[in-house]
């Protein structure tokens, strides 16, 4: 089950933050069809936040045809967002990084590394055909 964390200091609202965590555990692949969703007083519980957030948050998920409540039992998960080459992707990545690791770059570095290739190879507003892609 998912463990939500709610980082006050961002500026991102709560509820995006639980949108955001889930679809994350969505795309690795940590959150399956079918598996539940905690409860909003297990959210609250953890997290010391409002309930109408978490509820606010479920209906955006349910909106995007990730979830889906059953009155009396809970929210579920309808679809997952990872594809079928993810695997072999994060694994080929869980490589790169061990390397990075052994030539000594700390975790930021790889962040900072990583993030550079990522916005010069989805270069948003790029003229078409002109971003390299990988």
């Amino acid at each position: 089950m998912i463990e939500y964390r709610i980082e006050r200091r961002g500026g991102v609202p709560a509820y995006q933050q639980i949108v955001q965590q889930t679809e994350r555990a969505l795309r690795l692949g940590l959150l399956q069809p079918g598996d539940k969703l905690p409860t909003a007083r297990e959210v609250v519980e953890a997290t010391a936040i409002n309930p109408n957030t978490v509820f606010k948050a479920y209906r955006e998920l349910e909106r995007a045809g990730l979830v889906e409540p059953r009155p009396g039992l809970g929210t579920f998960v309808l679809r997952g967002l990872g594809r079928a080459g993810d695997r072999a992707l994060r694994a080929e990545l869980e490589a790169w990084v061990d390397r990075a690791r052994a030539a000594g770059l700390a975790p930021e570095d790889v962040t900072a590394l990583v993030g550079s290739v990522v916005e010069q190879r989805y270069a948003v507003g790029a003229a078409a055909g002109n971003v390299e892609r990988a």
